[in-house]
């Protein structure tokens, strides 16, 4: 078997500060969308997988939550996620803001990466938004702390820097048998993905500490001919926050719920019925079973 159809599969853990633009590049190397995105930070909570196809090669893309300073359980946990998606990993891919350059969340995680032994690789992001004189600066002051195996300059918004980035991945990977099937883009379940969409949605409609203050469980999934019938629960930690999620004469929430449907119908390919309820759970960002829900460790 010839270099060209021998199977290779390798996992790259892609991680970086707060809206550095993880998800998206990963969503922009799978080719669909896989993980859910918003200018707000923090939006990624739990670790997931996107899978990237390249001729023979299969590159298993883990995109995990920002690394921040975290305070509360949540955040904790968060950030443990993130730095156990690096774990075994064989190739580690630093993404860094290249608008924002150097910030303190950079310096931290920098610090941390250099006492790893996993190959390192640095991709500067939104590069179409950023000082075009600032980006080579900004390489070598990243390089200087860490001597990089590739640097990379991308756009995941214009495309810049995909296809380099994406032939260099593939070329690093090991020669494996692939671990998913040919057709499969994630592994993350149905369910979880219906519940991250709408949280999605939550993020892009709601400001302040509202989106942070919530999260979306769903409850039940029922296929039949008539399509996909889908219960989901947005839970919110006090009562004046569920008027805001509801909005005038529930307005809001009809909002949340159109756009989640209609994208959930362009991703599984058939119509959905999706059922929203708004609910207050104080405690539910110290419950074991929303920890659960969200595929993060409750113990952290």
């Amino acid at each position: 078997m010839n270099s060209e159809t021998e199977q290779r599969c390798g996992v790259v853990a892609v991680v970086g500060a707060p809206n550095a633009g993880k998800s998206t590049l990963v969503n922009t190397l799978v080719g669909q969308k896989v993980a859910i995105v918003s200018p707000k930070v923090q939006t990624t909570r739990a670790r997931l997988m996107g899978i990237a196809i390249d001729r023979n090669v299969q590159v298993i893309l883990v995109d995990t939550p920002g690394i921040f300073a975290p305070k509360k359980r949540l955040e904790r946990a968060m950030v443990n996620a993130a730095w156990e998606g690096t774990s075994g990993a064989d190739i580690v891919l630093m993404l860094v803001d290249a608008k924002r350059g150097m910030t303190d969340d950079v310096e931290a995680i920098m610090e941390t990466l250099a006492k790893r032994n996993e190959p390192q690789m640095l991709a500067l992001t939104k590069v179409d938004i950023a000082s075009k004189h600032g980006l080579l600066p900004l390489a070598q002051q990243l390089n200087a702390k860490i001597p990089f195996v590739e640097t990379f300059m991308v756009s995941a918004e214009t495309g810049d820097g995909i296809d380099d980035i994406k032939k260099t991945l593939s070329a690093a990977m090991p020669r494996e048998p692939w671990h998913f099937p040919e057709n499969q883009v994630s592994n993350i379940t149905s369910r979880l993905l219906a519940a991250e969409i709408t949280r999605e949605k939550l993020f892009l409609q709601l400001y302040q500490e509202v989106p942070y203050a919530s999260t979306v469980e769903t409850e039940s999934w029922t296929e039949g001919p008539n399509g996909i019938s889908i219960h989901q629960t947005i839970l919110v930690e006090r009562e004046s926050q569920k008027g805001i999620v509801l909005g005038k004469g529930g307005a809001r929430v009809k909002q949340i719920g159109s756009e989640s449907r209609a994208e959930l119908e362009d991703i599984l390919g058939e119509r959905v019925h999706l059922f929203l309820t708004v609910k207050v759970k104080e405690d539910w960002a110290d419950s074991r079973e929303s920890y659960d829900q969200m595929g993060l460790d409750w113990t952290k």
